[in-house]
Parts: C-alpha cells; structure tokens; sequence
C-alpha cells in the first residue's frame, strides 16, 4: 500500500520515524504549526494538500493531526480514502491514546503540554509573549490598533496577558523516538524556566508512539480512527468518538 502522509511539521520526527519502520510506502508532506493559530487557514492548507494529491499514485491520504480546533472538519478526498486519528488535539497522538489524554485532562484540566516538536517549531512563542519586556508589549499593542482598532486592541492585550491564569501546570511529554532523548535536555529547561515565570508546577509525561504505529502501519482500528470512503467529508461528532464521515 502506497500511502501520503499529511501531518503538522511539530511532529514531523515522530511521522518520520515511524514511516521509516512502516510496511508500506509512505510519502510525507508537512504543513508549518503556525497554522493552528488560524484554524481556517489549516484548513485550507490541508483541503489543498488533499486535492492535490495524485490519486493515482495513492492508495489512501493519512492525516497525521487531530481535530485541531475543527480545522479538519469538512474535509473531502474526492478520490481515494481519507484516514485520521479521532483525536481533539496532537497531544492525544503524543500520549498515545485518546484514553490517557482524557484521563490526564480529568486528573488536572489546568495542564499546559509541551513536547520538543512543538517547541523546536517556535511553539513557545504564545507563552513567552507575557514575559516580555514594555517596548514588545507596546509595539504589538500598536500592531493591534491598527489592525483592530483601539477599544479591541485593549481587549486583546488583556487577553494575551492572561491566559497562563487558566493552567497550573506545564507538562512535557518526552519523545516515544528512543533517539531523541539525548536532545530533549535543553528543552526541558526551557519548560522548567517558563513554568517557574508562571508560577506554574512541572512534570514528565512519558510519550508513546501507539497511535503513530497504527497510523502508518495501516491499522486502522475504529475506535481510534476515521476511515473517510471517496466523497464523504468529516464532520465533528461532539461525543468519545470526535470525528465522523458525512455524505
């Protein structure tokens, strides 16, 4: 089975890895992680990477994202089948199951996760922002007005500056690619030291490379994935399973 692989540049060593060790032949396109900020613009990011695709060429286009802020919803492969994890976010497909993900949210809904992917592909940059000094803070206030106008720019800067409120605790989730874990030394630092700015507590979780496997190997049980049939789009589903196929 010959397979195209769409995924977030913030887990392109885990899809790389893991397509190195799959059965079929896999080909990898990666879309930058800024995106996720604009969840419209991932959107149209990946519906162009999808119609792009040669359907003669691929037996199926694998999704190596979650829901992402419904911005893999109505999708469409006019062609061949569309395969993605059901999953609300990549953290799930770090973790390794939807299951562990839900549990870890449950035990402490104020986690903030952090994996070296995300922060070698300048991840941190949102959570940095209220660190920085006056003369940054001024000029992305002005950079505000003239987009937004003042009375939003204002509202805007208090929300930029208040979000880490919402989270206790930053959580960085080693790499399951045995590899890596000689690299992940400096960014843990940098986790470690934004967590203290924030007042934030610190720890480890394991990461696991389960639903990667899965992903890439072709096992596409149902529980934990969508298989997308030439035609249907992908619908929010609002229940365990995430994700569904609409005609």
């Amino acid at each position: 089975m010959r397979l195209k692989v769409i995924a977030c540049n913030s887990l392109s060593r885990e899809v790389y890895y893991t397509a190195a060790l799959s059965p079929h032949t896999v080909d990898v396109e990666l879309l930058d992680r800024s995106l996720h900020e604009e969840p419209a613009r991932l959107h149209e990011a990946l519906q162009a990477a999808i119609d792009a695709t040669d359907s003669t060429r691929y037996d199926t286009i694998v999704l190596g994202l979650a829901l992402c802020s419904n911005a893999t919803a109505d999708l469409v492969a006019p062609a061949i089948p569309l395969v993605l994890p059901r999953a609300h976010d990549c953290i799930t497909l770090m973790l390794g199951s939807r299951q562990r993900y839900n549990s870890g949210f449950r035990n402490n809904p104020g986690t903030y996760y952090y994996t070296i992917g995300w922060i070698e592909r300048a991840g941190m940059d949102k959570e940095r922002i209220t660190t920085e000094g006056k003369e940054a803070r001024e000029k992305i206030y002005r950079e505000y007005v003239e987009k937004f106008g003042e009375d939003n720019a204002r509202y805007l800067m208090e929300v930029l500056h208040s979000w880490h409120k919402n989270y206790n605790l930053a959580a960085f989730i080693t790499s399951p690619v045995p590899q890596l874990k000689a690299l992940e030394g400096p960014a843990k630092d940098k986790v470690r030291e934004l967590a203290d700015e924030h007042g934030w507590a610190y720890e480890e979780a394991e990461g696991d490379l389960s639903l990667f496997r899965k992903l890439l190997f072709g096992d596409w049980n149902e529980d934990e994935f969508l298989v997308i049939p030439p035609g249907q789009r992908t619908v929010p589903s609002y229940d365990e399973l995430v994700i569904r196929c609409s005609v």
